[in-house]
């Protein structure tokens, strides 16, 4: 147990880093930020074989020949199944355009109109040749519980859409789980809720509900379940994903961890995604006192495979390389801070005046097409139980059709 302490916010140097710039998706061809919420996966089953190989009346004679044969001896009449633009569908395999590498059954369906660097807006194209162009998926968590505790619903509320299986090729999410810090499935907890709003201020980010993952509780202060002290227990003592919790070289460090919750995800990619993007917004009620001390609670975005520019798979982190925690450089909203204390209001975070919060910042990162994605959403409480945190999540989108993506977090210029 802890005592309540203030520390001044300058003695560690290294804490409240400047901003970190993220670079942006430059355009290579079709550069395009469409909504994770708003894809549509297109068909398209597995790879077919590419030519028939040479039978038992075909012999060797017909190997020698260069001409591939069939079981009766005679020229196969199979035609051959040509990829001519590399992205791993051919015709057969559904692909309606074989000269664009981007568009194929387990691409993503961009709209675009923005014009290009030459002032052109690109014609409207069929990407998951579905034989509709510009077909969006609509948005679905408009009616998620605020207690739901469905994975599935939560992959919903953070605004992916699309679901993908095992055998086929099309894009979305193949699983879903909420788990503990060591990777184990979760019990059902408070700790996670489905929101449309914290608090009268701070509204969703895409669709119609966000995902809220807690230390404490995930509810709305007064609400059934709540907790209404900045105190509540839900799991106890648990293990941190490896690497973590990570100190700040200049304070105390940490080792144990408590109250660990995360949302789990896998998601096989759109072929044509170079990026993914996502918003946050975390609270605690460790700020200011506790800046640069060993209780710094900390929420992680961890990607599998890791991209470059990741630390230890996490993806959201300031200028400094620092964790989401009381000690990153983005905190602003406090009674006193930049941006006041609105955003704290009717969040229970308001119910003391020794809260903070960041304002809704975006974490990008860089994606193989294609691949299958590991992502989890986990926080949780470090040095003790005591002082709760939250962190929001919401807005997931995919950048495809061209552009290079590089790992960073930045404010949300003007967020909803």
């Amino acid at each position: 147990m802890r005592g309540r302490r203030f520390i001044y916010l300058g003695l560690c140097a290294s804490v409240g880093a400047a901003l970190w710039s993220s670079s942006g998706c430059s355009a290579a061809s079709r550069d395009q930020q469409a909504p994770g919420a708003v894809g549509v996966g297109g068909g398209g089953g597995a790879t077919s074989a590419t030519t028939a190989e040479a039978g038992a009346g075909g012999g060797s004679a017909g190997a020698s020949s260069g001409v591939d044969f069939g079981h009766g001896g005679a020229p196969s009449s199979e035609p051959e199944q040509r990829d001519d633009d590399g992205d791993g569908f051919t015709v057969e395999d559904g692909d309606c355009n074989d000269d664009d590498a981007n568009v194929n059954p387990g691409a993503l369906e961009v709209a675009i109109t923005e014009p290009d660097d030459a002032g052109v807006v690109p014609e409207p194209a069929d990407e998951d040749c579905d034989g509709e162009i510009d077909n969006l998926l609509p948005t679905c968590d408009r009616n998620i519980a605020p207690a739901d505790f469905d994975a599935m619903h939560g992959a919903r509320a953070v605004d992916l859409c699309a679901k993908a299986s095992p055998g086929d090729r099309r894009w979305g999410v193949l699983s879903a789980e909420y788990v503990r810090g060591d990777g184990s499935r979760a019990e059902p907890t408070p700790a996670v809720g489905v929101l449309d709003s914290f608090g009268p201020n701070v509204h969703v980010q895409g669709g119609d509900r966000m995902l809220v993952l807690s230390t404490g509780r995930a509810r709305i202060a007064h609400w059934p379940g709540a907790c209404n002290t900045p105190d509540c227990t839900n799991y106890g003592p648990g293990e941190a994903p490896p690497g973590f919790p990570q100190d700040n070289p200049d304070c105390p460090p940490s080792s144990n961890i408590n109250d660990d919750i995360g949302l789990e995800l896998v998601i096989r990619t759109p072929t044509n995604a170079t990026g993914y993007e996502f918003a946050f917004k975390f609270y605690t009620f460790e700020y200011p006192e506790f800046i640069c001390d060993h209780f710094n609670d900390q929420f992680l975005a961890l990607a599998t495979p890791a991209p470059p520019g990741s630390l230890n798979g996490n993806l959201s982190f300031d200028s400094l390389g620092n964790p989401v925690s009381v000690n990153i450089g983005f905190f602003d909203v406090c009674e006193g801070c930049d941006r006041g204390a609105d955003e704290l209001e009717g969040t229970g975070f308001g119910l003391w005046d020794d809260a903070g919060a960041t304002g809704w910042l975006r974490t990008q990162a860089p994606v193989k097409g294609g691949e299958e994605l590991k992502l989890r959403f986990m926080i949780f409480d470090t040095g003790d139980e005591r002082l709760d945190s939250t962190a929001l999540v919401d807005g997931f989108k995919w950048v495809a059709n061209g552009g290079t993506v590089a790992v960073g977090t930045a404010p949300v210029e003007d967020p909803q």
